[in-house]
């Protein structure tokens, strides 16, 4: 079913929106959630919470991308579920890894001194992804969006894993170093 006929039986509060998100989409958000979790019945939660979020935001909102809607509301649940479950020392999880990379380059929001308006960061990352050549911002959003492995990335992109560990530090310097320059950091 398209997109913009899902969308509209959400207006019309329609219990199939769920079914055809479900049928459409569900693959997508698990793999999202799974990437971040690591752990099926959590990701499968997650996946339950964005159809119920999407049930209560669609209306009002009118999402023009149904597919980065979803995508967004998964990861959010998924990092926040993430957090929940390494702060009461459950266990370390997939993401680890991808947070302490980015550590070095962007500041995590805990010293209330270095906190940054969400609108002015997110304007200086969408320029920052905008100046990467294609391959590279494939690489860093597939690492750092959807938190995918190295060895995932290698072949979803057909490089060895020696490269993609090399375009993730080059950008990430870049990163750090648009950010000092904005002074962000």
């Amino acid at each position: 079913m398209e997109d913009s006929k899902i969308i509209d039986l959400y207006w019309a509060r329609s219990d199939d929106a769920i079914r055809e998100t479900s049928a459409k989409y569900g693959g997508y958000c698990r793999a999202i959630a799974f990437s971040i979790l690591s752990d099926h019945g959590s990701s499968e939660e997650c996946v339950n919470d964005t159809w119920l979020a999407a049930w209560n935001t669609i209306p009002p909102s009118r999402p023009g991308i149904l597919s980065a809607y979803l995508g967004r509301i998964t990861r959010r649940i998924a990092v926040s579920r993430w957090r929940s479950m390494t702060a009461k020392k459950r266990g370390g999880l997939g993401a680890d890894t991808v947070f302490e990379e980015l550590e070095e380059s962007i500041c995590d929001g805990t010293d209330p001194d270095r906190t940054v308006d969400k609108i002015v960061l997110d304007q200086v990352l969408d320029r920052f992804l905008s100046s990467l050549p294609a391959e590279q911002r494939i690489i860093f959003v597939q690492r750092y969006w959807y938190f995918l492995s190295i060895k995932e990335i290698a072949y979803a992109v057909d490089i060895s894993e020696s490269k993609v560990k090399m375009s993730l530090l080059r950008s990430r310097n870049r990163l750090k170093e648009l950010l000092e320059k904005e002074g962000l950091l």
